[in-house]
């Protein structure tokens, strides 16, 4: 009797890098992030196999993206990041060049900060936002949250009577204690009445699944379904999971709050760069203002470090670092 068989045929390169990502429990965006800047420096490479590559090669593909494509140094990073991980993590080479990369500088830059006058016009003006933006752009002031980090807020790490908010697995992993604006509590109420009307729909359609950490959905299997697990601010309409294949409520779109508050600064007529973390920038700022102490803010924002708290000190200095010009002594 003769049998047919088949050698199992080895996997794509970049297959093998998504099965590796998704092993080490990186983000979606990483992934998308990841291959996207893989593909491109095979393609730039006409199609070479990254074994036959080297130095020379990742070197000249990094120099293409400065004098070319003229990308900023943190995006020229990024994809040296995705190159790396592709060498180290999936190939498993290790080659001495790597760890003789130099990553590109990141020039230091103040950040962008907003006036009390300007965020007073732009909050005016995203108050017509659909709901939940505006409060989502109002949190992101009122607490110094990153964006992220407020879209993903979940129903458990709200405390109403405390006015208190747990950022879960911030910048690094960590977490962290903020304020709930005392002007944002009633409207974080209603939000929460809404999402738990969503929330006894999405049971009755069998929908109610909500992503949760690998590592959590393996230790508490039914914690997905859970009230205290969903999203605060979850999108209206259903979307199919990218990974899991399955149809459930996701987080309201990070670009829809992008896209509002750009809108609101530039309809207050507002001439600085605005984006959500502006806002951030623009907390922190006006807390030490308040006279509140640097150790303090540090934590508000979850900085590991003082040094990056103690940016947002070059407002506190009347212009110029609080000298008087010579003109103004005439």
């Amino acid at each position: 009797m003769q049998t047919n068989t088949t050698s199992a045929q080895p996997k794509k390169l970049l297959d093998q890098v998504r099965d590796k990502i998704r092993f080490k429990h990186y983000s979606l965006s990483t992934e998308k992030t990841y291959i996207a800047w893989i593909r491109q420096f095979i393609l730039y490479h006409h199609k070479r196999h990254p074994l036959e590559m080297g130095a020379l090669e990742v070197e000249a593909f990094l120099t293409y993206l400065a004098t070319q494509r003229h990308v900023s140094s943190s995006t020229q990073n990024q994809a040296l990041s995705a190159i790396l991980f592709l060498y180290r993590e999936v190939l498993a080479v290790d080659l001495s060049w790597l760890d003789n990369f130099e990553r590109s500088k990141k020039p230091r830059r103040l950040p962008v900060v907003l006036t009390i006058q300007e965020i007073q016009a732009l909050l005016h003006e995203a108050s017509g936002a659909p709901e939940p933006i505006c409060l989502i752009i109002k949190l992101l002031y009122g607490t110094g949250m990153r964006l992220m980090e407020a879209v993903r807020l979940r129903v458990k790490d709200v405390d109403l009577e405390r006015k208190e908010v747990i950022v879960r697995d911030g910048k690094g992993g960590k977490d962290r204690v903020t304020m709930l604006p005392e002007s944002l509590v009633e409207s974080m109420r209603t939000q929460l009445a809404l999402r738990r009307v969503w929330h006894e729909q999405d049971v009755v359609l069998g929908k109610v699944d909500v992503w949760l950490p690998d590592a959590l959905a393996i230790k508490y299997p039914n914690a997905s379904k859970e009230w205290g697990w969903q999203y605060v601010f979850a999108a209206k309409n259903y979307s199919v999971d990218p990974r899991r294949k399955s149809e459930r409520r996701h987080h309201v779109e990070e670009k829809q709050v992008q896209r509002y508050v750009k809108l609101a600064a530039q309809t207050a007529g507002i001439a600085k760069p605005t984006s959500p973390h502006t806002l951030r920038h623009s907390f922190a700022t006006h807390i030490l203002q308040s006279g509140y102490d640097i150790r303090t803010v540090q934590e508000l924002l979850g900085h590991s470090d003082v040094a990056t708290t103690m940016i947002y000190t070059h407002v506190l200095n009347k212009g110029g670092k609080g000298v008087v010009s010579p003109l103004d002594r005439l």
